[in-house]
Order: C-alpha cells, then sequence, then structure tokens
C-alpha cells in the first residue's frame, strides 16, 4: 500500500455548509496564517517580475527567489493547510526503509468541533491553484524566450509550489483509486442524465 489514507470529505470552498452558519464562518480566524499563505509565493513572483529592473545580479534574484519559495513551501506545508482548511501531509519511511506518503483532513467531532471558514479556505485554494500556474507560463516563457539561466528558477517554483498543491488535492480527494472512482462516477451520473433527457424528448 503506497500512502495511508485519513480522509474526511471537507468542501473545497465550503459552498455545503449550513446557510445559518455562513455569518460566522466568512471570518478570517487565522490573519497571519492567511497572510503568510500568499505573502511568500507572491513575493516570489513580483521579484521574479522586477528582479532584472532592481538589480543586475542574477545570482541575488536567483537566491531570494529560491528562499521565498523554499519558506512558502514550508509554510504552506506544515502551517497553513493545517489551520486554513485542516489538511495536511507529509512522507515517512516506515522500518523496511519503504517511504508512505500519508494525507489526512481534519476529523469534525460529534459536537461540531471548528471548521475553515470559508474566507480562508478560499483564500487558501485560490493562492495554491493559481501561483503554480503562474510560475508554468513562466516556464514556457523562460523556455521560448531562450533564458536558460532562468530556467532553472522556475523549474524549482514549478516543482516546490506543484507539489504542495498535489500533496493537498490528494488530502482532499484521496488515493488515486478514489479520484478514478470519483471521475467514474460523475461520467456515470452524466450518461445517465443525458439518456433520461432523451426518453423525455422522445416521450413528449
Amino acid at each position: 500500500q503506497d500512502s495511508s489514507d485519513d480522509i474526511e470529505d471537507v468542501s473545497l470552498f465550503d459552498a455545503d455548509d449550513d446557510v445559518s452558519r455562513r455569518s460566522k464562518k466568512s471570518r478570517i480566524r487565522h490573519p497571519v496564517a492567511s497572510f503568510f499563505h500568499l505573502f511568500f509565493r507572491v513575493s516570489a513572483i513580483v521579484v521574479y517580475l522586477l528582479c532584472e529592473l532592481l538589480t543586475s545580479s542574477f545570482i541575488a534574484c536567483m537566491v531570494t527567489i529560491i528562499l521565498l519559495l523554499s519558506c512558502d513551501f514550508w509554510a504552506v506545508k506544515n502551517v497553513t493547510g493545517r489551520l486554513m482548511v485542516g489538511l495536511r501531509w507529509w512522507n515517512q519511511v516506515d522500518d523496511d526503509g519503504r517511504s508512505h506518503w500519508v494525507f489526512e483532513a481534519r476529523k469534525v467531532s460529534a459536537q461540531g468541533g471548528k471548521t475553515s471558514s470559508e474566507a480562508e479556505s478560499r483564500i487558501f485554494w485560490l493562492g495554491l491553484i493559481t501561483c503554480p500556474m503562474i510560475w508554468v507560463i513562466f516556464a514556457f516563457s523562460a523556455l521560448f524566450s531562450f533564458k536558460v539561466k532562468w530556467l532553472a528558477v522556475v523549474v524549482m517554483g514549478v516543482v516546490l509550489q506543484g507539489a504542495n498543491l498535489y500533496g493537498y488535492i490528494r488530502c482532499k480527494v484521496g488515493s488515486r483509486k478514489n479520484l478514478t472512482s470519483m471521475a467514474t462516477n460523475y461520467l456515470g451520473k452524466q450518461f445517465l442524465r443525458q439518456t433520461m433527457a432523451t426518453e423525455d424528448q422522445a416521450a413528449s
């Protein structure tokens, strides 16, 4: 078994929450975590875009960007994901030397424990998804403009932020088997709806 999944169905944008609790859940409960969730990754992008205007030293820019990306990777993986959406992932090695990826979601108590606020969930997922896409665009731009020296930097951005995105998506949807099952169920439901709609049109 490649991973030990401890999964709870956490709504991506908390859209399934009770309407009566929306006003309470719209508040940001962890403002510092929400700030740093975006600060490091946005700062790395800004430095990449402006570094040639601010300094002529490629080494200084590269080191600054990599430090920001590393801080972002650590903060998102170990702090902001746990606080903002109740998800975390990590890798552990067992006694036999085999590597296991563990994906967890916060358990909600029967009495109704703390859940993620809608505002924090939106901030977390939008930042987590948008920034890796920007680094992918940077990678293609550097490749097609023949900026080979910047290619290593943007690849580092894609890898570090893409790893967090992959880890939290696995936390959200479970294992690959679960993901495949969800896709199959979705396609099956769509096919059933189309079939029923066709039969209704034929009957009318």
